[in-house]
C-alpha cells in the first residue's frame, strides 16, 4: 500500500516506474530494467516488474490508485458500521465489486473500496442508481472479496422484504391519496430516500439478470404493480402498496433526467448503465394515466443480444441466401413480421457484418436501440417534423453506401427508398405484414407502382420468434393425437422423430422455457416473380412460386425447429400460420 508520508498529489498523474519510485518500492535501475524488457515485449510496466519479482500485485494496485490521485485502504484493519454496508444493496455490492466503508451525511458522500483504480464506471454508475456523491479508494482485491463475502454473502435481500419495510413508514404513507397535491419538496425527499433508491436498484439488478426485456410499473385505482417481461411473457414481480408508486416513479424519472415536476404529459428518456461488466441501456417512457404514470423500462443489455447473423438461428441454406442479398450492390431488402418478433435484431446483425471502414452507413431508427461504432445514427422525432421521409431524404446527401430506414410506414418513405436504391444505394427497411409474400400487397396498397417494386426490392425476409424449451428440464415426450391436429400432423409424419417439451424449473421461472430463436423465410425476387408481380398476381401465387423456387415458409421452418427439439408444438402453432 502506498506509504504514508508520500503526498498523493505529488504522484497523481505521474508513470508508473515514477510513482513506485516515490513510495519507496523500486529503484531507478530497477525501472530501467523493466522499460528495456518492454521495448522488447508489449507488456504493461507493471505485469513486468511483478514478472522481475520486484514488486507484488498490491504494491502495483496502491500505485495505479496513486497515480488516479485515490488512496489506498487496508481493509483488514478498519471497521465498517452497520448502517454503512446497509447503503448498498447486496446485487449492487456484489455486480459493481465495491464495498462501501463510509457515509458522511452532511456532504452525501459514500466512500467506496474497490479492486482496481480504472472501475471508474462502477462510480459514475453508483452515483446515478443511488444519488450519492461517490468516492473511490482502492484496496487490496482478496481484501474487497473478503469484505464483499463477510458482509453480502448471505445477505440476499428481496424485494418482497424491503416492500414490508417500506410499506407501514410513515414518509409514504402520508403521500397516500394526495395526487396531484403533493408538494415538489415531499415528493423529491421521498425519491431521494435510500430505501426507495435500493428497491430500484433491486428491481433493475433482477430484471437484468433474468435476462428481461421491458419492466413495467403500473398504476391503477388500488394497487401498484411491477412486471417484467422475459422471452415475451409478462411475469408479476410482488406488487409495492399504492402509495409508493409516486416515489418509485419520481425516482426513475431523477435518474432518466425528466422533469419530475410534470405529471400530465408522456415523458421518454435514457439511463445508461455498466453491470458486471456488460454495458446496459434502459429506455425509459412515462406516460400520464387514471391513476398516476405508467412507467416502462426497454432494458437494451448488448451482452444478452447477439449482433451476429450466424448466431440468429438461420439455417445454413437460409444464411446463404441471407448473405447473398446482403451484400447486393443495390437494392432494398425487407424485414417483416411483427412488433417484438426480432426484425431490428437482424437488421442491426447484417449492419454488424457490412460495417467495414470503406462503408458509410446511415440509419434512421424510431428509436436507436443500439449504438454501433462505425454507424451514424438518426432517431427519427416527429414532434419536431424529422419523420423517417425527411431523414432519408437528407440521407441522400450524405454520399451513404448503405441506408437503414427503421419502418416504412408512408408513401413517401416507400418513394424515397425506391429513389435511393435507383441511384445505387443499399436500402434496408422494416414492414408490419403476416409473412413475406404479403409484404408486395402492403407496398402496392402503400400506392408504390408495381414496376417499382420489381426493379428495387431484391428480397423479403420474414420472422418470428418462439421460446426455445429450458435445456435444464428439457423431457423428451409424445404428443396427443389433438395435439399433432393442430400442426396438420398425424402420428406416421413425427414417426421416428422424438419430440420434446420443458417439465418446469426455477431456472425458467417455472415456464419450460428458456430464450428465443428466430423462425424465417426468405422470397428472393428473381425474373419469375417479378413478372408475376407485374401480371398483379396474388399473395397466394406469389407464395406457390417463392416455393417453388425454394422458400421455406415460416411454418415449414417452425416445424423443423420442432424436429430439432429446440420448440414445441404450442410455440409452432402460436407464432405460425398454416400453409395451403
Amino acid at each position: 500500500m502506498a506509504e504514508p508520508n508520500v503526498n498523493l498529489s505529488e504522484l497523481k498523474g505521474r508513470r508508473i516506474g515514477r510513482v513506485l519510485t516515490k513510495m519507496g518500492k523500486l529503484t531507478r535501475d530497477k525501472v530501467h530494467e523493466a522499460l528495456q524488457l518492454q521495448s522488447q515485449r508489449r507488456a504493461p510496466l507493471g505485469q513486468l516488474l511483478i514478472e522481475l519479482g520486484y514488486v507484488t500485485q498490491e504494491d502495483v494496485n496502491a500505485a495505479l490508485a496513486a497515480q488516479a490521485g485515490m488512496e489506498s485502504l487496508d481493509l483488514d484493519h478498519i471497521e465498517i458500521p452497520d448502517s454503512v454496508v446497509h447503503i448498498l444493496p447486496a446485487e449492487t455490492a456484489l455486480a459493481y465489486q465495491v464495498m462501501p466503508v463510509q457515509y458522511d451525511e452532511g456532504s452525501n458522500t459514500l466512500t467506496v473500496a474497490m479492486k482496481s483504480a480504472d472501475n471508474f464506471r462502477a462510480i459514475d454508475d453508483l452515483q446515478l442508481l443511488m444519488g450519492y456523491s461517490v468516492r473511490p479508494v482502492v484496496a487490496d482485491e482478496s481484501q474487497v472479496e473478503k469484505a464483499l463475502q463477510k458482509w453480502y454473502g448471505d445477505d440476499e435481500e428481496s424485494i418482497a422484504d424491503l416492500i414490508g419495510e417500506m410499506a407501514s413508514d410513515s414518509e409514504f404513507t402520508d403521500l397516500r391519496d394526495r395526487g396531484e397535491s403533493v408538494d415538489l419538496e415531499d415528493l423529491i425527499a421521498a425519491s431521494e430516500d435510500n430505501r426507495v433508491r435500493r428497491l430500484l436498484n433491486l428491481v433493475l439488478m433482477q430484471a437484468i439478470k433474468d435476462r428481461a426485456s421491458d419492466i413495467h410499473f403500473e398504476p391503477f385505482e388500488e394497487e401498484f404493480k411491477m412486471r417484467y417481461r422475459i422471452d415475451g411473457v409478462l411475469y408479476e414481480m410482488v406488487p409495492p402498496p399504492k402509495h409508493l408508486a409516486m416515489p418509485i416513479v419520481s425516482r426513475i424519472k431523477v435518474m432518466s433526467d425528466l422533469d419530475i415536476a410534470e405529471r400530465r404529459l408522456p415523458q421518454d428518456g435514457r439511463i445508461e448503465l455498466k453491470v458486471a461488466g456488460n454495458p446496459v441501456d434502459l429506455r425509459v417512457a412515462v406516460l400520464p394515466t387514471m391513476f398516476g404514470e405508467s412507467v416502462v423500462m426497454r432494458i437494451l443489455d448488448r451482452s444478452n443480444v447477439s449482433l451476429d447473423l450466424q448466431r440468429l438461428g438461420l439455417r445454413t441454406d437460409d444464411l446463404e441466401v441471407t448473405r447473398q442479398l446482403i451484400h447486393k450492390p443495390n437494392g432494398i431488402v425487407i424485414v417483416t413480421g411483427p412488433t417484438g418478433s426480432g426484425k431490428t435484431t437482424t437488421l442491426y446483425a447484417a449492419l454488424n457484418e457490412l460495417n467495414e471502414i470503406t462503408e458509410k452507413i446511415l440509419t434512421a431508427e424510431d428509436p436507436v436501440e443500439y449504438d454501433i461504432d462505425g454507424l451514424v445514427q438518426v432517431q427519427v422525432n416527429p414532434a419536431v417534423g424529422l419523420t423517417f421521409a425527411r431523414a432519408l431524404r437528407s440521407f441522400l446527401r450524405q454520399d451513404p453506401d448503405i441506408i437503414l430506414v427503421g419502418e416504412t410506414r408512408d408513401l413517401e418513405t416507400a418513394q424515397i427508398a425506391v429513389q435511393a436504391s435507383l441511384t445505387g444505394h443499399l436500402v434496408f427497411t422494416t414492414l408490419h405484414t403476416n409473412d413475406a409474400p404479403s409484404t408486395i400487397a402492403r407496398l402496392l396498397d402503400l400506392g408504390l407502382e408495381a414496376f417499382l417494386i420489381t426493379a428495387t426490392i431484391e428480397g423479403v425476409l420474414g420472422q418470428r420468434l418462439v421460446k426455445t424449451i429450458c435445456s435444464r428440464c428439457k423431457e423428451p415426450y409424445t404428443p396427443s393425437e389433438q395435439e399433432l391436429m393442430e400442426l396438420n400432423l398425424t402420428s406416421e409424419d413425427i414417426q421416428g422423430r422424438q419430440l420434446y417439451r420443458g417439465e418446469r424449473c426455477d431456472y425458467c421461472n417455472q415456464s419450460g422455457y428458456k430464450g428465443r430463436q428466430g423462425l424465417y423465410e426468405i422470397m428472393v425476387l428473381d425474373d419469375a416473380m417479378r413478372e408475376l408481380i407485374i401480371q398483379n398476381a396474388s399473395t397466394q401465387l406469389l407464395q406457390n412460386e417463392a416455393r417453388k423456387r425454394g422458400m421455406r415458409t415460416l411454418r415449414e421452418a417452425g416445424l423443423l425447429a420442432l424436429y430439432d427439439g429446440d420448440t414445441t408444438i404450442d410455440e409452432v402453432v402460436r407464432e405460425t400460420i398454416v400453409d395451403n
